[in-house]
């Protein structure tokens, strides 16, 4: 009979083993360093030219926040085309889709101050002005996506023929 010895990082995974096991465990965490400091340079890249429109394109107290509604759906667009262009063209580096998908667009695109905007529209006495903005913004974010996805695959297979 084999005498049974612990797993290390190089064994394959065991039907019914998880991270439970330290050696596993720690594996997976040396291999996410990487991936985390691309995504915070990435967000704090996105988180910048985020705060660039603000200030480019102030919105007045009480009125609609276009600015972050444009930031949003551009950066719901550029996801679109990103994730069609990665996934169907071209063999990305395994940092890229963290660095430029999570980090530059999650910093850039602000469902946060999505968020703040409607209470301060509440706050300041225009729930009109919130209710609209909350049911378009999710609405104009997944077209985005959807478009520029959509119009990104029509363009690879044009220029494929």
């Amino acid at each position: 009979m084999a005498e049974a010895r612990p797993p290390t990082v190089n064994d394959p995974p065991q039907s019914g083993a998880g991270l439970r096991v330290p050696v596993q465990r720690r594996g997976r965490r040396r291999g996410q360093g990487a991936v985390v400091a691309v995504v915070s340079l990435g967000g704090a890249i996105g988180a910048c030219a985020r705060y660039g429109a603000a200030l480019l394109w102030p919105t007045a107290t009480g009125t609609f926040p276009w600015t972050t509604l444009g930031v949003n759906v551009v950066g719901c667009a550029v996801m679109g085309v990103f994730m069609t262009v990665i996934s169907e063209v071209w063999a990305a580096h395994r940092l890229v889709r963290p660095f430029f998908g999570t980090g530059v667009l999650g910093g850039f695109t602000t469902f946060s101050t999505y968020a703040v905007d409607i209470q301060r529209l509440v706050d300041d006495g225009h729930p009109r002005v919130a209710v609209a903005y909350l049911a378009l913004t999710p609405c104009a974010a997944l077209a985005a996506v959807w478009g520029a996805a959509d119009a990104s695959r029509r363009v690879i297979q044009w220029r494929q023929r």
